[in-house]
């Protein structure tokens, strides 16, 4: 079954995810600005077009994601 909210299969080309290569293109604070963006689409039309919990769900997915990457930048930081 394909998990259409985390890991949607139209979002991959071969071996690569639109999210991954959208994170390397944008750099950190690119990507988070597009996280966030994608989060208030998501909420925004929650309820007006399919599956309201879905693009909610969506939505977390987008800030949970950009929060992890900041994360991950503060811990590769604080290695050096």
């Amino acid at each position: 079954m394909t998990d259409t909210v985390n890991h949607p299969s139209h979002y991959t080309q071969g071996k690569i995810e639109c999210i991954d290569a959208m994170r390397e293109a944008l750099g950190l604070e690119g990507f988070v600005a597009h996280c966030r963006a994608c989060a208030i689409k998501y909420s925004w039309r929650a309820g007006l077009k399919d599956d309201t919990a879905q693009d909610l769900r969506k939505g977390a997915f987008y800030l949970t994601r950009a929060a992890q990457e900041i994360e991950k930048e503060i811990e590769q930081n604080a290695k050096g």
